[in-house]
């Protein structure tokens, strides 16, 4: 057979077998890109389906309704601290420094008492609210953790206040129980948006 016939014959097959070889690899990498998104949508699901939940103390109702709101993204299940002394007025009255929270947030060794039992054991992701009080989270937060075994959970954090930020509130969660997966989470107002808090729980994949 001529030598360049012979040639023209290899560089053909050459070039139909690199075509293959791209075709092959786009396949492949499309089909692991879906298999991938699909693992993560399976994970959020499964956590919405009954891994996750919302527990929170709300003295107002504020941190209730945020709390409302991520139950509606997640399909998590809503959990209120309740403390068995509720909360008037005149116990949340910030000028008073004789009021009840204001004793309470300048006692370290205060633990207010949560009128029923929680369960945590079922979940694998607790978003944690509360409002900020004194900068800090309010001691019944501390009663929470004291009272459930959440070594080994991925606890979220959020909180409502006026202008306070998060941080402050999250350093104390993160000391408290270093045997949590902390996520650093996120300071609400009053008049926060359904769609602020969805984008939010959105973007944390969790």
């Amino acid at each position: 057979m001529n030598k360049k016939i012979i040639i023209l014959i290899a560089s053909i097959v050459l070039i139909a077998c690199l075509g293959f070889g791209v075709w092959f690899m786009s396949v492949s990498n499309n089909t692991n890109s879906d298999n991938n998104s699909n693992t993560n949508i399976n994970k959020y699901n499964n956590l919405s389906n009954g891994n996750v939940a919302i527990i929170y103390f709300s003295a107002t109702g504020t941190t209730e309704k945020i709390a409302g709101y991520i139950k509606e993204v997640t399909g998590g299940d809503l959990i209120e601290i309740v403390p068995k002394q509720k909360y008037t007025d005149d116990d949340l009255n910030y000028g008073n420094e004789h009021s009840r929270a204001n004793k309470e947030q300048n006692d370290s060794k205060a633990r207010p008492e949560i009128a029923s039992s929680i369960t945590t054991d079922t979940y694998d992701v607790i978003y944690l609210g509360y409002p900020i009080w004194w900068g800090d989270v309010p001691k019944i937060i501390l009663t929470f953790l004291d009272s459930h075994n959440l070594n080994g959970k991925t606890v979220i954090p959020f909180c409502t206040s006026g202008s306070t930020g998060i941080s402050d509130s999250l350093n104390t969660l993160k000391n408290y129980n270093k045997n949590v997966t902390w996520i650093d989470g996120k300071r609400f107002a009053s008049e926060t948006s359904k769609n602020e808090v969805s984008n939010w729980v959105k973007g944390i994949n969790y």
